[in-house]
C-alpha cells in the first residue's frame, strides 16, 4: 500500500443522517476522490452497508475500509477521525470470496446472484420445508424437514448463521458451513462444515404445496425448486481490519462472549 501521507480515500456513506455527517467531515479533513480513483474506499455505516459497498466493487481490486456509523458493525472498525491515513494504511487485509448461486424457480427461470454471507434457504408459508442436500452430486441428506437452511461464508459466520446456532469460522478457513434453520426432522442433525471447494445442490420436495424462497445476501428469488452454491473462483473482495482489532481477535472473542 502506499504511504500514508499519499494514500487517496474515497469516502461513501450510508443513508443515514451519522453517517453522512461521517463522510462531511472526513472528507473535509482529508480530501474526497472519486470512488475509481481512490487506493482506498472508506464505506460509513453498519455491516449492511458493507455488504452493499463489497458487492459495488466485487471484482475491481479496490480496498474496503469501513468505520462504523450504523447499529451493527462486526465488519466494521471503530469510528475515529485522528490520523486515518496512517490507520488505514497500517490496516490487516482480508480476502473475502463471494458463494455463487444459481437458483431455478418454479416457472423454470434461473437466477444467479452473488452472496457475501450466506445464501439461505427459507419456508414461503405455514407448512416446514422438505429439502433434498447433495455435495458435490451426492446425496448426504434425502429429506430435511426445517423452516430453511444456509450456506455462509467465514465472513457470515458471524451473522444470521450465529442466530441459528452455526459454527464461527476464522476468515481465512477454507470452509463453508451449511447451517439448519429450525430443523424438525432429523431431530438432531445440526448441519455440516463443508470444504469451499464443494458445490452444494438443493432440491426442494414437493415444491408446490411447501414452497420455499430462496436468499443470496439481498437478492430473493421466490419459489424456487433447486439452488446450486458454491464459492467463486475468480470473483474476491478485499476488506480491511485495523491491527488492533482483526478479524482473528474479533473471532476469538465472540467464540468466548457470554
Amino acid at each position: 500500500m502506499n504511504k500514508p501521507s499519499s494514500l487517496a480515500l474515497a469516502f461513501v456513506s450510508a443513508d443515514t443522517e451519522d453517517a453522512r455527517n461521517a463522510a462531511a467531515r472526513l472528507s473535509a479533513l482529508y480530501g474526497q476522490e472519486r470512488p475509481e480513483d481512490a487506493d482506498v474506499i472508506v464505506a460509513l455505516g453498519g455491516d449492511g452497508f458493507m455488504l452493499q459497498t463489497l458487492h459495488a466493487t466485487m471484482g475491481t481490486g479496490k480496498k474496503i475500509y469501513g468505520m462504523n456509523r450504523g447499529t451493527v458493525g462486526f465488519l466494521m472498525n471503530e469510528y475515529h477521525e485522528q490520523d486515518l491515513r496512517r490507520r488505514v494504511a497500517e490496516a490487516i487485509p482480508e480476502t473475502i470470496r463471494p458463494l455463487e448461486m444459481e437458483a431455478t424457480d418454479a416457472s423454470g427461470r434461473t437466477s444467479k446472484a452473488l452472496a457475501i454471507n450466506e445464501v439461505s434457504l427459507l419456508r414461503q408459508s405455514y407448512q416446514a420445508a422438505k429439502i433434498r442436500i447433495a455435495i458435490d452430486g451426492k446425496v448426504r441428506l434425502e429429506e430435511l424437514i426445517c423452516d430453511g437452511v444456509m450456506v455462509a461464508t467465514p465472513a457470515g459466520s458471524t451473522a444470521y448463521n450465529l442466530s441459528a446456532h452455526g459454527p464461527i469460522l476464522p476468515l481465512d478457513a477454507p470452509l463453508l458451513a451449511l447451517t439448519p434453520v429450525s430443523p424438525f426432522r432429523p431431530r438432531r442433525w445440526r448441519g455440516a462444515l463443508l470444504p469451499n471447494r464443494s458445490t452444494v445442490e438443493l432440491v426442494i420436495l414437493e415444491a408446490d404445496k411447501r414452497p420455499v424462497n430462496a436468499v443470496a445476501d439481498h437478492t430473493e428469488i421466490k419459489s424456487v425448486t433447486r439452488v446450486q452454491v458454491r464459492e467463486s473462483r475468480d470473483l474476491t473482495a478485499t476488506i480491511l481490519f485495523d491491527a488492533s482489532h482483526s478479524w482473528d481477535e474479533r473471532i476469538l472473542a465472540e467464540q468466548f462472549r457470554y
